[in-house]
């Protein structure tokens, strides 16, 4: 029998406090979205009402010659413009984001029980959360996601604490995305005409965390979100997409004759990653680089992961416009914020699209 969850105060506490989630109500027989996760109309997504995004992977391995400043360019244009998009010859081996999705489902196949040993106040290690939604405590209505979160240290401690189902691949993951990460930031901050010295690059990506999302089948995709609109807070952040999609990333203005607040669908696309430029970057750049502005759809066919890897600032580091760029353009868009400051502002309140920014903004 399909439970009823007939009040919000159980619903929560079996879905949050105690840890079941998205994936135990859904196991339970659900037939119909609970009112708790079901959306106010304009925050639904309409799959009808986006474009489809063509614009082909870029090709890391071509950095590396002679067609490296056309290369830069690709980079640059859409770091500037949607902040999202996809590279192919990255250096993370295939086989490798094939077992990532299986590790993944295999980690959500658990019990309640196993996953909710994880979840905050009773999880072994502060580096590892398991949860659902995104700050549920906040949330006028709830997104229909549960995750993993694992913050690294160094290998040692990872391999010590992070869940045995995907430990493994996911620090491999992390040890081979890495290297692309800093290649790209590079990029984008000597296209900036800034030069920054290794350990100043080193401190911007000093935090990296791993997470597994896993979005359940869900009866009424249209009445729900896996992920509301939000941008991410970090530098940059690498997502692996399983092959069934459903990330849409918005567009802040007018580009290749496509509109200013439409939405863009990233398809997936097999051995790709997907790269996003995060708030801090945006920031840096005196906001000449585009945090990008995106969201996740449900689907009735079958359950999805996506693994993003958020390489963020140490909490300490400042982060303000980079100085010569403050000086090129006459004005700072952002103040100087300490990172640690920013992050504690960007969990303490549910997605609402950038709002997250106003917290360093100049008005």
């Amino acid at each position: 029998m399909a439970p009823s969850f007939s009040d919000r105060d159980s619903l929560f506490n079996f879905v949050v406090r105690d840890g079941n989630g998205v994936k135990g109500m859904v196991d339970l027989g659900l037939t119909k979205v609970p009112q708790q996760y079901v959306q106010p109309q304009e925050e639904r997504i309409d799959k009808r009402n986006a474009t489809l995004n063509d614009n082909s992977p870029i090709d890391l391995s071509k950095l590396d010659g002679p067609d490296h400043n056309h290369v830069v360019e690709e980079i640059s244009r859409a770091a500037e413009t949607l902040g999202f998009f996809q590279v192919i010859n990255h250096g993370v081996p295939l086989e490798l984001l094939e077992s990532l999705k299986v590790a993944a489902h295999s980690f959500f196949s658990q019990t309640p029980e196993k996953k909710a040993a994880y979840r905050k106040g009773v999880s072994p290690s502060p580096l590892v959360k398991y949860g659902t939604s995104f700050v549920p405590e906040k949330e006028k209505a709830l997104e229909w996601k549960d995750y993993i979160s694992m913050i690294y240290t160094n290998d040692d401690e990872a391999l010590q604490v992070w869940p045995k189902e995907c430990k493994e691949v996911a620090l491999e993951y992390l040890r081979t995305s890495i290297k692309m990460v800093r290649k790209l930031l590079e990029v984008l901050i000597e296209k900036l005409g800034v030069k920054l010295d290794d350990s100043k690059i080193d401190a911007l990506i000093g935090m990296k965390m791993v997470n597994m999302n896993f979005y359940p089948t869900c009866p009424n995709p249209e009445l729900t979100v896996g992920v509301g609109r939000h941008s991410d807070m970090g530098t940059l952040t690498v997502l692996l997409q399983d092959e069934i999609g459903g990330l849409y990333v918005k567009l802040e203005d007018n580009v290749d004759g496509k509109d200013k607040g439409e939405w863009i669908e990233i398809p997936p696309v097999t051995g790709a990653l997907v790269i996003n430029v995060g708030d801090t970057l945006q920031i840096l750049s005196n906001g000449r680089y585009k945090s990008a502005e995106h969201r996740v759809r449900t689907t009735s066919l079958q359950s999805r992961v996506s693994v993003p890897i958020f390489t963020i600032p140490k909490p300490t580091e400042k982060i303000a416009p980079f100085a010569e760029l403050v000086e090129r353009d006459g004005v700072a868009l952002y103040r100087e914020v300490v990172f640690g400051d920013y992050m504690n502002n960007f969990f303490g309140n549910a997605h609402e699209g950038k709002k997250s920014l106003d917290f360093a903004r100049i008005n």
